[in-house]
């Protein structure tokens, strides 16, 4: 064959690679967002590239002109590049899932996300205010011994906040161990149905509403306040993303669509994994700000409310914001 009909034949290959290489080959992430340029797709790439390295070897067995052998030489080397890139660091990877892609998870799976935190918030907003108007109810809810323990932990002459006693580095393990088993509990009861995960939200919905008006109306509301103030924004953000995941998971199992349905819950089972793994990085946090910042009375109301309000805006923020621009994960 000769070398101008060897060029016409393979010159549209190369011009495809030599573009997917521009936009690929040196910033992968930035680039995943597009389409795959002239019908080359990031997983038929190995398959081009040994096409171009059988290329090359004829074009050099034919004795093609040195041009020509070049360009394929060097369209070569810079595919060997991209294919056999050394992967990067755990902890980067690890901070590109946090920072950017569990966010972008969450925003996808945002219709579960909107229902969860509705069967969590209106549970919360109802109880406080059903137990302000009629605080005897809180009886039906609780027993006596429990009423009393939460107005010890959040009595204002207390020396620490939302804790009868423990140091804070056993009340951090405390709270890792509670609050993530918490959190994985209301993922996984999504495969019954979804109807789990709908029975946790409305429990720790209409628990932390009816303690939180049982301790206003007894005049410990100060320090309850307080003492949820600041973890709250990472803790309950987390129990609504982890029911959000739930509620997916129970949706693959009852409208798997156009897929088998073990298909469909294997797909809603690596959503919620990835979601659950962002869900215990954001408990970990909120379990350090409870045991070492939310529990230290000293601190005035006003330096919690205003250490609140930066975690708050921290949250929705990196919730709302991350990811945006960046590539999806490798």
């Amino acid at each position: 064959m000769r070398q101008e009909q060897f060029v016409a034949r393979y010159q549209a290959e190369w011009q495809a690679l030599e573009h997917w290489l521009a936009q690929r080959g040196e910033r992968p992430r930035q680039a995943r967002r597009q389409a795959a340029p002239d019908g080359v797709d990031d997983a038929d790439f190995p398959q081009r590239y040994r096409r171009l390295c059988q290329q090359l070897a004829l074009a050099r067995r034919r004795g093609y002109s040195p041009q020509l052998v070049a360009r394929l030489q060097q369209l070569m080397q810079q595919g060997h590049t991209s294919l056999y890139r050394t992967p990067r660091p755990q902890w980067q990877r690890a901070l590109a899932f946090l920072f950017a892609d569990f966010p972008q998870l969450v925003r996808s799976q945002a219709r579960s996300m909107w229902v969860a935190a509705a069967l969590f918030v209106v549970p919360l907003v109802g109880s406080f205010a059903l137990i302000l108007w009629r605080p005897e109810l809180i009886h039906l809810l609780m027993d006596n011994a429990r009423i009393a323990e939460f107005e010890r932990m959040y009595d204002p002459a207390s020396p620490n906040l939302g804790r009868d006693s423990g140091t804070n580095w056993t009340m951090f393990g405390y709270y890792i161990m509670n609050n993530i088993s918490i959190g994985l509990r209301t993922f996984a009861f999504g495969l019954i149905a979804g109807v789990g995960t709908v029975l946790v939200m409305l429990f720790n919905g209409v628990g932390i509403g009816s303690v939180a008006g049982h301790l206003q109306h007894i005049g410990h509301g100060d320090p309850f306040w307080r003492f949820v103030a600041g973890h709250g924004a990472f803790e309950l953000t987390a129990i609504v993303i982890a029911g959000g995941a739930g509620l997916q998971l129970g949706m693959k199992l009852l409208a798997p669509g156009r897929q088998r349905r073990i298909d469909a819950l294997v797909e809603g089972g690596v959503i919620g994994a990835k979601l659950c793994v962002g869900v215990a990085a954001m408990l970990l946090i909120a379990a350090f700000i409870e045991a070492f910042w939310s529990s230290i009375a000293a601190i005035p109301a006003w330096g919690k409310y205003s250490a609140a309000a930066v975690l708050w805006t921290t949250v929705f923020v990196w919730l709302w914001r991350g990811g945006r621009g960046a590539a999806d994960a490798d």
